[in-house]
């Protein structure tokens, strides 16, 4: 398909921002929705808009079988070994903290010791550091190194007798970096130790298989692979998932109420605890479609390569400019690029750009420490996806000058 042929399927990529056309480069943070997407929310609450799981009625059977069939094709999508390691939350954020908490309770104690890289989004730190507050356990922090890549050989001296869990980023969303997950997951399973991968801009860039991966736990979003916002994924190994206590109390996630005591239904459903996203888990579906699409079809494939390796090497001939996360191998980056400019601010340059139609994101990035890494208070980043242009990344360059040339 050609990219201005896959545009179409996208409405909101024809809208003007400051009486230009607008240029999205804010995709790692959400991607927008295609038609299919925003068709199957509407199919949903315009023909079977009813609670799952538990009426007998056609309309409960019919939304029930929506989002039934959202968790088959999820399963298959990332390799799952049975649909019911598949569990629907809102998000990344929740289906980490889902796991630090339930596993926390389960596993966790004092002195014990959890390992998180220096370059973690704050959902996948935060909810760790309340786990070790809440249990008395010790926050362990893998090194980054100057380029961006993680410090694999400090992993081995972190790891001890007391490590319970490992959590580190696919793909970094600020650095852009596919970090080498698969190794990590050997040497923690060579200690013992489960891992849980954080996959929200990993889902989006690259191919998914859980069991090849043999992560214990994987966490994304739909948001930023096409489908519904409010929606995300925890698969986890089915004997995490039933060792674990539940998250939440409520209905549909119980076996047997009575005040003498409470049993809980299996997982999935001990962890989806009350009125689930009706509307939004069944966009998974056609989201799915999409992504496959973008990865798979050659000409989209190597536009995004183009892309990539036209702005990695404008950026990195501008001595103006100073680019985070330039990995040794140019195949281990994505096409996302968060840089920093000499004598401007993130923001003025931020709000220059949305004025030429360009929206990017300023700030940190929801990565504090790795702000703190690199001696800086924020960041500009410029993310791209399959439906972006090779003359928008042009127009892109051009406008970043005009806006340097503005400022310093």
């Amino acid at each position: 398909m050609d990219v201005n042929e896959l545009r179409k399927l996208f409405p909101i990529l024809s809208i003007k921002s400051a009486g230009r056309d607008i240029v999205y480069l804010d995709n790692a943070a959400t991607s927008q929705r295609p038609v299919q997407v925003s068709d199957k929310i509407l199919e949903i609450n315009n023909f079977c808009n009813a609670n799952i799981h538990r009426a007998v009625h056609s309309l409960a059977s019919a939304a029930t079988g929506q989002y039934e069939a959202a968790r088959k094709a999820v399963a298959e999508f990332i390799g799952a070994g049975a649909e019911r390691e598949i569990v629907f939350t809102s998000g990344t954020t929740a289906s980490v903290n889902l796991v630090a908490f339930c596993f926390g309770e389960k596993f966790v104690g004092n002195g014990d010791e959890i390992i998180v890289p220096e370059a973690e989004h704050h959902s996948n730190l935060v909810p760790w550091q309340m786990l070790c507050e809440r249990k008395g356990a010790i926050l362990r922090v893998l090194k980054v190194l100057d380029n961006g890549e993680l410090d694999l050989d400090g992993l081995e001296r972190l790891i001890s007798d007391r490590t319970r869990l490992i959590a580190a980023a696919h793909v970094s969303n600020v650095l852009g970096i596919v970090n080498p997950v698969g190794e990590i997951i050997r040497i923690a399973h060579s200690r013992g130790v489960p891992v849980l991968i954080d996959g929200a801009q990993g889902i989006v860039h690259e191919k998914v298989d859980v069991q090849a991966l043999d992560c214990d736990f994987y966490a994304f979003s739909g948001h930023k692979m096409f489908a519904s916002t409010g929606t995300g994924v925890l698969y986890g190994k089915k004997r995490w998932l039933d060792s674990l206590p539940p998250f939440m109390g409520g209905g549909e996630m119980i076996g047997s109420v009575s005040f003498s005591g409470t049993t809980y239904a299996d997982a999935p459903y001990k962890f989806e605890a009350g009125t689930q996203n009706i509307s939004g888990v069944p966009t998974f579906v056609p989201a799915i479609s999409m992504t496959k699409l973008c990865r798979e079809d050659a000409s989209l494939s190597q536009n995004l390569v183009n892309i990539r390796d036209f702005v990695l090497e404008t950026l990195l001939q501008d001595d103006r400019i100073r680019l985070f996360g330039v990995p040794r191998e140019t195949s281990a980056k994505i096409p996302l690029f968060s840089f920093a400019v000499n004598g401007a601010h993130h923001e003025d340059l931020a709000l220059i750009l949305d004025k030429m139609g360009i929206a990017v994101r300023s700030g940190q990035m929801c990565a504090e420490p790795l702000m703190d890494r690199f001696g800086v208070t924020g960041m500009l980043r410029a993310s791209f996806a399959a439906y972006n242009t090779m003359e928008e990344a042009e127009y892109f360059i051009k406008s970043l000058d005009r806006a340097i040339k503005m400022l310093i």
